[in-house]
């Protein structure tokens, strides 16, 4: 896997947040990047599901629950 740099700015406050949250737990190199990774990845994993429900609010759940149960049935 490739990795890319990013240059990010963010309030001093988070800053000191984030680092003294990281030593209290041992930090170790590359824990800023993890935890940046990390977070952008259940960001984007909420903004999916938002999206979702948002999609399917048309539809009665017991109409979605049939759906899945027939996807199911199938495999």
């Amino acid at each position: 896997m490739s990795t890319v740099r990013w240059s990010i700015v963010v309030p001093e406050e988070t800053d000191r947040a984030l680092r003294t949250y990281l030593a209290q737990r041992g930090t170790k190199k590359g824990d800023i990047s993890r935890f940046v990774e990390e977070a952008v990845k259940a960001r984007l994993f909420e903004l999916t599901v938002e999206s979702i429900k948002k999609r399917n609010s048309v539809h009665e759940q017991d109409e979605i629950m049939v759906a899945i149960e027939d996807v199911l049935a199938d495999r």
